[in-house]
């Protein structure tokens, strides 16, 4: 088995535990065009976010409002502004084991790289709210690749910027079918489905995990190991 040099961690859900805290900026962002809770245009509009989550954030509003990209814009703003508040008034968590992670993989000599499917400006205030600058290599949104997943763009950018020479060294983790998408579509050996997120065990084998782990926690006892699980997909409790 390739030894992994790469690790490319997702955000939220996967690293830190703001889904509730996203969820409530769409809700947010789409009322202010209209689409308001107790309505079946909010249900389906939620559906959707649910669905796409892990893209980025705009092209989930163009899917909301597909014939109005001003409309578009509009919330995508919104959800900017909003979450961004809650990050200046809350402050963001990682979840339980992420900082030792971290310290785990760097400590293994293996490059760090958290991707997104934030704007460049909000993954700069979540960037400053975390204060992982010492424990990252590298940090992309969709806007620094060209693409958003589920498209393999950050992923590769990451494999050049970080000078990695064969995508077989990259592990990827993430907690939705889109991060499975494109850790695929990009050639990671290891693409693990990571349970403290949106989608479900189910959805993430769809997209294409080859493991399936409870949370990040287990991220290093996975790509660290002298040899990696053959199992295709690694049992998880749930």
């Amino acid at each position: 088995m390739t030894p992994i040099k790469l690790a490319c961690l997702d955000l939220a859900g996967t690293t830190i535990g703001d889904v509730a805290m996203v969820e409530r900026a769409f809700a947010e962002a789409i009322a202010t065009q209209g689409i308001v809770p107790g309505t079946g245009a909010y249900a389906r509009a939620m559906v959707h976010v649910h669905r796409s989550r892990g893209c980025p954030k705009i092209d989930i509003f163009r899917g909301i409002f597909p014939d109005n990209e001003a409309q578009a814009q509009a919330a995508n703003l919104t959800f900017e502004r909003s979450y961004e508040g809650v990050i200046e008034r809350s402050g963001l968590l990682p979840l339980p084991g992420t900082i030792e992670v971290l310290d785990k993989l760097r400590g293994a000599d293996i490059k760090i790289c958290l991707v997104t499917g934030f704007s460049r400006a909000t993954l700069g205030r979540v960037l400053t709210a975390l204060s992982w600058s010492d424990r990252i290599d590298l940090a992309l949104s969709p806007e620094d690749a060209g693409r958003g997943r589920p498209m393999p763009d950050m992923i590769l950018t990451a494999v050049m910027r970080l000078g990695i020479e064969d995508v077989r060294q990259v592990a990827i983790a993430g907690d939705s079918e889109s991060d499975m998408l494109s850790g695929r579509r990009a050639g990671a050996s290891v693409v693990a489905g990571i349970l403290t997120g949106v989608h479900s065990k189910d959805r993430l084998i769809k997209g294409g995990a080859t493991h399936v782990l409870d949370s990040i926690a287990d991220f290093p006892g996975l790509v660290l190991g002298s040899d990696l699980p053959e199992s295709p997909i690694a049992t998880s409790t749930r």
